[in-house]
């Protein structure tokens, strides 16, 4: 089964996706981190990222690219967070992908969710943003509109969560307690 998880910036996205696996019960869990801190800030969003999964069984797993070299056991449940880090490094680092992103992103999507029992993936909702951009900006928002679209269609489920309350758009089950 494959889920995806989107929203806003601080709008309780992770806290719902970690919920969902949780609620797959007894597992092997593993996070996929795509955050590639280069920051202060990008530090302290992982800190805080690590602290909210601490206690819940989570192996992490850090992949920036090339998400088609990872190999995982059938039964594990799979958090992905962020399809929006992945993207960026895919176009802009070294070893990424460049103008193949939404090719490389999605087959490794394809070959993930063929190899795990549940795979949840967190995106971000950028687009109803006022902002006005240019460039690679535009490229980027282009390619992860395309890439979003695609794993909304092979999901099984499609939810947005806005102030930490989740929408459905596609199949979705109600968990207690989901988001705090």
């Amino acid at each position: 089964m494959m889920t995806v998880v989107t929203g806003g910036s601080g709008s309780g996205k992770s806290a719902f996706a970690e919920d969902k696996i949780v609620s797959f019960g007894p597992a092997k869990r593993i996070y996929i981190a795509t955050m590639h801190p280069y920051d202060e800030e990008s530090h302290k969003r992982v800190a805080r990222h690590r602290k909210m999964r601490a206690g819940k069984g989570f192996e992490t797993v850090e992949c920036y690219t090339g998400l088609k070299n990872l190999d995982f056991p059938e039964n594990a449940v799979v958090l992905l967070e962020c399809m929006s880090n992945l993207a960026a490094n895919e176009m802009f680092e070294e070893k990424g992908a460049g103008e193949k992103t939404v090719e490389a992103v999605l087959e490794g999507i394809k070959k993930l969710s063929s190899q795990v029992r549940h795979l949840v993936i967190v995106t971000n909702e950028i687009f109803s943003e006022a902002a006005s951009y240019e460039g690679d900006t535009i490229r980027y928002q282009e390619y992860l509109g395309i890439i979003n679209q695609n794993i909304g269609k092979m999901a099984d489920e499609v939810v947005e969560v806005v102030y930490g309350i989740p929408i459905w758009y596609k199949g979705g089950k109600i968990i207690e307690n989901a988001v705090e």
